[in-house]
């Protein structure tokens, strides 16, 4: 497995990657239908160097992760983090998060927020993040998710 950067020509791939490890969860049509703008990842991410990709030998991609912009208190938010279900287990959303704080670090943030697919909770405690209670979801009115915290200082 090799972690680089997204390139533009991926975008659509790299969405539907997310769509399909969303998915993976059992989400229903709907439920997906109002989390696909979240799940999109644009040609916009790609180009601010946002989107870290890691792919297998042959170049394919096996999960995508995203940073979104540093906030005025140094706080860095983890937009993306999806793992393609037959990749799932392999340490590659492990290898993903690590690589996408050491993005955070050199644009000088000293912590990453994470707003947490429910499913997703129990990874982000494995890897050292902090729980934070919860937030309201991005894209679907009503819901809570987990949000947690990883700090770097």
């Amino acid at each position: 497995m090799k972690l680089r950067p997204a390139r533009p020509e991926e975008a659509g791939a790299l969405s539907a990657l997310c769509v399909r490890s969303k998915a993976w969860w059992g989400y229903d049509a709907t439920f997906m239908a109002l989390c696909r703008e979240s799940l999109t990842v644009t040609a916009r991410m790609i180009a601010a160097g946002d989107v870290l990709v890691a792919a297998d030998a042959e170049d394919r991609p096996l999960g995508v992760g995203a940073l979104g912009p540093l906030d005025a208190k140094g706080e860095a938010e983890l937009a993306l983090l999806f793992v393609d279900p037959a990749a799932m287990g392999l340490g590659v959303g492990r290898a993903l998060f690590h690589a996408l704080c050491g993005l955070a670090r050199s644009r000088g943030a000293r912590r990453l927020g994470i707003l947490a697919d429910p499913g997703a909770a129990p990874f982000y405690r494995r890897l050292g993040a902090i729980a934070d209670g919860e937030a309201p979801s991005d894209t679907i009115p009503g819901r809570t998710l987990p949000r947690f915290y990883f700090d770097f200082v």
